[in-house]
């Protein structure tokens, strides 16, 4: 199952992004208004539960400038999110979250909704930083 976000432009470069983004302290700011836990258990991994959810472990694994590569810590419930960056000019760049997981097909209809929520208020908040 693949889910994108919506594409958005930063008034930053895909540097910059890049770099916020690889920064797991900084997914706090980025959570919806729902997250019930965030902590940050090592430099590359956070925790994370939003209400009524089971609570996700991740980890950073790569960060280019093109982008951000972020694994699911479980073996439970593997899966991917990927920032992806391009650039516009030089202070600018566009970019959105992508979400990679193997689920069974009543899981992932299941969980498509809110993944895609989640996704939009994640890209959302990054574009206004």
């Amino acid at each position: 199952m693949v889910i994108e976000s919506q594409k958005v432009t930063f008034s930053k470069s895909k540097e910059e992004i890049a770099k916020f983004a690889s920064e797991v302290a900084n997914f706090e700011k980025l959570m919806p208004d729902t997250v019930a836990k965030f902590e940050v258990t090592s430099p590359t991994t956070f925790k994370f539960a939003l209400q009524g959810m089971p609570e996700f472990e991740l980890k950073v694994i790569d960060t280019t400038a093109n982008g951000v590569q972020l694994v699911s810590a479980s073996e439970k419930t593997p899966f991917k999110l990927n920032l992806d960056l391009q650039s516009s000019s030089d202070n600018s760049s566009e970019g959105f979250f992508v979400f990679e997981g193997d689920f069974n097909p009543m899981m992932a209809m299941m969980i498509k909704k809110p993944i895609s929520n989640f996704l939009g208020v994640l890209i959302s908040k990054l574009s206004a930083i």
